[in-house]
């Protein structure tokens, strides 16, 4: 049986924040029901019997601004196709402000055990500024409830580099996360991306940014607070107290195979990679009337080189980096053989350092990841 891994999105927003370009929407309630009855019966188009879920991940969008009875109808179908791990991890992303103690207790008694809360940062006027509907205050108030009911396992996330921030309120906003004594926390820099309402207030002098200076002493800064309080620095963003490591995606970063369903999910599986389409009209139209086929993209089609790249491009995100005796393993090569002008080229410019087991980013190359990526995309 094989092992896999599952994405299903919620694409709906109680209301979408400045900086977000993922495939999400507000004002589209009426289109729930549809939606949630075409997933399923993508779940059961693509499911088979041998499958093993080793991870379950619902992302967005925001899913816990559904019901929680959506959310269960669909991990009861889930179960019902596939035999699920008894250990599996699985997580859903809510944001305060969507959430009730009915609706968190739903989430426990159906086998959710991992939360991801959307906090990005502590300064109220920074929140309203993003476009986020809740406040510092109703953050707090959805760990602390999340965690009277029994869920240990928690997830925030802050971005840096926003809009009038400064170090303060990077530090305020880690301290408060560390004081929470969450297990998981990730340290995203803002994406200036196209056609958001955030870039055109850039654009328009509304907001200011900080200078890259800065944004980079905030990443370093929090790296350096959350070791001190005992995280480990597992990934470029994400820091996990021992044994919270997020599996779903470690199993990515691993090149392991995972199925995506719902709006503009991606899958990988049989060395290749595809996704569906963006537009939620067109997906649900495709389910009802059987063309399941039109909601696919091919993206790529695996051959062993592109493969190899993406197992060093992936493993370069770690901090870790990539296992030497993992890619033999897998490849029956030496990466540093197969790998060896473009390796030399990133170790002279102190980008990555290489040891007997292991080819990482260094401090340099953590801070300039993206052109170290750039050097195994296909």
């Amino acid at each position: 049986m094989k092992e896999i891994g599952v994405y299903i999105h919620i694409p709906f927003c109680k209301s979408k924040c400045y900086y977000c370009d993922f495939v999400s929407y507000e004002n589209k309630e009426n289109l729930i029901k549809r939606y949630v009855q075409a997933l399923k019966k993508e779940i059961i188009y693509k499911f088979n019997k041998d499958y093993i879920v080793k991870t379950i991940y619902f992302g967005g969008g925001t899913p816990s601004y559904l019901s929680e009875n959506y959310i269960e109808e669909l991990l009861i179908l889930l179960s019902e196709n596939n035999t699920i791990y008894k250990e599996a991890e699985i997580t859903i992303e809510i944001n305060p402000g969507t959430v009730n103690i009915e609706k968190l207790k739903k989430y426990c008694e159906i086998g959710i055990n991992r939360l991801s809360i959307g906090l990005q940062s502590s300064n109220n006027k920074i929140l309203k500024s993003i476009g986020r509907i809740h406040t510092y205050e109703q953050y707090e108030q959805t760990v602390n409830m999340a965690k009277r009911i029994g869920f240990n396992n928690i997830n925030s996330d802050i971005i840096i580099g926003l809009p009038n921030q400064t170090m303060e309120d990077v530090q305020d906003s880690i301290n408060k996360m560390i004081q929470l004594e969450l297990t998981h926390i990730s340290v995203y820099s803002l994406i200036m991306e196209e056609n958001t309402v955030l870039t055109k207030k850039i654009e328009n002098c509304e907001l200011t940014l900080p200078d890259e200076e800065l944004e980079r002493s905030m990443y370093w800064t929090a790296k350096k607070m959350l070791e001190e309080a005992g995280y480990i620095h597992y990934e470029v963003s994400n820091f996990a107290k021992l044994g919270y490591e997020s599996k779903h995606n470690l199993d990515c970063w691993n090149q392991k195979e995972y199925l995506g369903f719902g709006l503009g999910a991606s899958s990988y599986e049989n060395k290749i990679r595809y996704s569906n389409i963006a537009n939620i009209e067109k997906y649900i139209d495709n389910i009802k009337t059987s063309n399941f086929y039109k909601n696919i993209i091919i993206e790529e089609k695996q051959d062993n080189k592109t493969q190899e790249n993406e197992f060093m491009l992936l493993g370069l995100r770690t901090i870790q980096g990539v296992n030497i005796k993992e890619f033999e393993k897998k490849f029956n090569k030496n990466p540093i053989e197969v790998f060896k002008d473009k390796l030399l080229k990133l170790e002279l410019d102190n980008l990555i350092e290489i040891n007997l087991d292991n080819i990482k980013l260094s401090d340099k190359g953590i801070d300039l990841a993206n052109l170290v990526w750039m050097e195994f995309v296909n």
